[in-house]
């Protein structure tokens, strides 16, 4: 059983690795190349945009962008794989393509959407509606460690909070939605709480000779036994006699 969830965690943390090395090897070739591929990005409602649905997670800014969504990329990875299992890749695909394609849909603007940010959003909001949602202890507390590690990414929806920036707070409203969305649409699969039975007693409602089940008339008469009295009663007078005598 031990090394059975050693070797979950192992997959989780080499699957989360291998993705976050891509994303820096990706950068890494921006910069030694010295070539932008921003154009790569998502530019909404437009087909050459389209192609973005698919590369914009891959492509940052500048490596401070990288950094930001490094680390919650990684740690929201790596449990999706180990609590999801083989459902845990049909998860990230679809918060990665459908987050990207509503941005598309939905986005107006003239600018290129890039980053990973979207998806972040959307595994953050999936892990902690699915631990609501079954209320499996394992899936209830990570949910409520997300919310401690990544609750203020909430404030990343409202552009208000960034003024002069370009964050694309679109991506982060909808990948919010995306895994609010693939939460209820999984929720009866992955992991669940487990029921608990309490054993059913020796007499049970099913047992033909239960006790309360015998007619009256077949149930054996309890013994009957003769009135006691103390050996002393007072009477009237105050004084004491012997009923024995």
């Amino acid at each position: 059983m031990k090394s059975e969830e050693q070797r979950k965690l192992f997959r989780s943390l080499l699957m989360a690795g291998i993705l976050l090395a891509i994303l820096w090897l990706v950068k890494c070739c921006e910069v030694w190349f010295q070539v932008d591929w921003g154009r790569y990005g998502i530019y909404p409602q437009t087909w050459k945009g389209l192609r973005g649905v698919i590369f914009s997670p891959l492509l940052h800014a500048d490596f401070s962008h990288l950094s930001a969504n490094s680390v919650p990329l990684f740690v929201l990875t790596a449990a999706l794989v180990y609590y999801y299992g083989k459902l845990s890749k049909w998860i990230f695909i679809l918060s990665w393509l459908l987050t990207g394609f509503w941005v598309w849909i939905f986005t107006k603007g003239d600018g290129y959407h890039i980053g990973a940010s979207g998806v972040v959003y959307a595994l953050a909001a999936f892990h902690f509606t699915s631990g609501v949602l079954r209320r499996e202890p394992r899936m209830m507390a990570f949910s409520l460690l997300v919310v401690f590690l990544y609750g203020g990414l909430v404030w990343g929806v409202f552009p208000e909070y960034f003024p002069g920036k370009n964050i694309s707070w679109e991506s982060h409203l909808l990948g919010l939605f995306v895994g609010v969305i693939l939460a209820f649409f999984f929720r009866k699969e992955g992991p669940q709480r487990k029921q608990t039975y309490w054993d059913e007693e020796e007499d049970g409602d099913d047992d033909p000779d239960a006790y309360w089940k015998i007619p009256k008339e077949e149930k054996p008469e309890e013994p009957k036994q003769p009135p006691v009295f103390p050996p002393f009663v007072s009477d009237s007078t105050g004084s004491v006699r012997n009923n024995n005598s």
